[in-house]
């Protein structure tokens, strides 16, 4: 079952645990790349809804990314384009993920979510409610 594991990795996500989202990001993969990005997927297009809503542009979109980018220390800089294609995609432009491969969509997915989560700074209720919504997505993904 994924919905324990996909819970337990939003809320390593918002307390900025990296050690416990790795461990429970190479979990969700047990049950293979496809549904593991399905799983996190859910959970990012969730929050950049919530983050951005419907009314957001490609330069509100190409702002965050690069103060979250400025903010990034140590690993290997997340690719500017694939990110801005992976918020623009929830967003309602899809085709700008064809050429992400699923490693680089998870990573950078993996990374933005966290950062939506913490600058959400969402209460226990909220973070709750958050992780259902995340949690019912997924189910009809999979």
């Amino acid at each position: 079952m994924i919905d324990q594991p996909l819970s337990e990795l939003i809320r390593a996500l918002h307390r900025a645990d990296w050690d416990a989202v790795d461990a429970l990001s190479v979990e969700i993969g047990r049950h293979g790349l496809g549904n593991g990005l399905k799983v996190i997927g859910a959970a990012f297009a969730v929050a950049v809804e919530r983050r951005f809503g419907a009314d957001a542009t490609p330069s509100d979109v190409a702002a965050w990314v690069s103060g979250i980018r400025s903010r990034q220390q140590g690993g290997d800089p997340l690719p500017v384009l694939e990110m801005e294609g992976l918020i623009r995609a929830v967003l309602g432009e899809p085709e700008l993920v064809d050429s992400i491969s699923p490693e680089t969509a998870l990573g950078a997915e993996l990374f933005m979510l966290g950062q939506l989560l913490r600058e959400a700074d969402l209460s226990p209720a909220e973070l709750d409610e958050f992780t259902l919504e995340a949690e019912q997505l997924a189910a009809e993904h999979l």
